[in-house]
């Protein structure tokens, strides 16, 4: 009775998924090899946007200069560089609250003009030792842009037997946590697949944020992109307004799925647990030959989905509701 409520709800997702078309040919562009070129291209860029963008935004001829500034100095420094770097301290600046159960901790790098080395995709492995304990560890994806300098943010929940998410949470302004990376993951270039679908629960959507943050910020990527966003109520539904600017923004190239275990009256979207149905519905189909299915979630939902990983670096058996449905297992990867 579960599933077919489930599809019940999916079935104006369809309808409406039926009435959109996607734009598919990626632009293309040539690039320059040289610093003269580099700074007249920035130029040209700049006056460009000048004219075209609003006079009162104050922020173009900061822009212009920040991109001069950078062909002629060089990429910015990197704060983690992974291999035997080692574990490096991270002063927390600022907490934020996010939900009942969820902060931001934006920690501040060792310099104000470093940027976080990040790769897409990639995580970082916090460590924090309890007094006469083994050492935690928690890996977890920073929600903040691999270009932001000086700073990285993490949205992390607290979970009631998580003991890195309750020291996370105990944390105020002023204390250290040690950071190590980046963790690679799956590595992203523009274009990789013509359609990708996004598979999230509760704070496994923090990857999957860093996917589509790398996409749709880069003009030359063209990739399709579905999320499916599984949560209990809606108020754990994390980056909710980052995901709708973006749906806004690209309506041909990004639709997000909203399902609730615990949905209000008001609610519309799915409800209970992400189905076959549901899937069956709005992922592009497992015929489709460039495409790849990410998931990313609690236990309960790599179980029922996608089967678990067996490591780090093995990706494990295909099972579940994605093999139901047809996906082999190159199609599929698990964060």
């Amino acid at each position: 009775m579960f599933a077919r409520s489930a599809f019940r709800a999916a079935q104006p997702l369809k309808r409406n998924l039926l009435s959109r078309t996607y734009a598919t040919e990626p632009t293309k562009s040539g690039s320059s090899n040289t610093l003269l070129y580099a700074l007249g291209a920035a130029g040209v860029a700049g006056a460009g946007y000048y004219f075209f963008a609003p006079s009162s935004s104050g922020k173009t001829a900061d822009s212009v200069a920040a991109k001069a500034k950078d062909a002629v100095s060089g990429p910015p420094k990197k704060a983690f560089t992974g291999g035997d770097q080692g574990f490096i301290s991270l002063l927390l600046k600022d907490v934020q609250v996010v939900n009942h159960n969820t902060k931001k901790f934006i920690f501040h790098l060792p310099e104000d003009d470093m940027v976080s080395g990040m790769a897409v995709a990639s995580a970082l492995l916090t460590k924090y030792q309890y007094e006469g304990q083994k050492p935690v560890l928690r890996p977890y994806t920073p929600t903040s842009d691999e270009d932001a300098k000086g700073y990285i943010e993490l949205v992390v929940k607290k979970y009631p037997n998580g003991p890195m998410s309750t020291h996370l949470h105990d944390m105020v302004p002023g204390q250290r946590l040690d950071f190590k990376g980046p963790l690679p993951k799956y590595p992203w270039t523009a274009n990789k697949h013509d359609h990708i679908a996004l598979i999230a629960g509760g704070t496994g959507i923090t990857p999957m944020y860093q996917l589509c943050r790398a996409i749709f910020k880069n003009p030359e990527d063209k990739t399709k992109v579905t999320l499916v966003f599984g949560n209990v109520s809606e108020e754990d539904i994390l980056l909710k307004h980052e995901f709708a600017e973006l749906e806004n923004t690209y309506p041909n190239r990004f639709r997000a799925f909203y399902v609730l275990d615990s949905p209000p009256k008001e609610w519309t979207g799915g409800k209970g647990f992400i189905t076959k149905d549901l899937l069956k519905t709005v992922l592009p189909e497992p015929k489709n030959e460039n495409i790849k299915v990410f998931v990313c979630g609690p236990p309960g939902l790599y179980k029922a989905l996608s089967g678990t990983k067996v490591s780090p670096t093995d990706q494990g058996e295909l099972s579940g509701v994605l093999k139901e449905l047809g996906y082999s297992k190159d199609q599929v990867y698990k964060f």
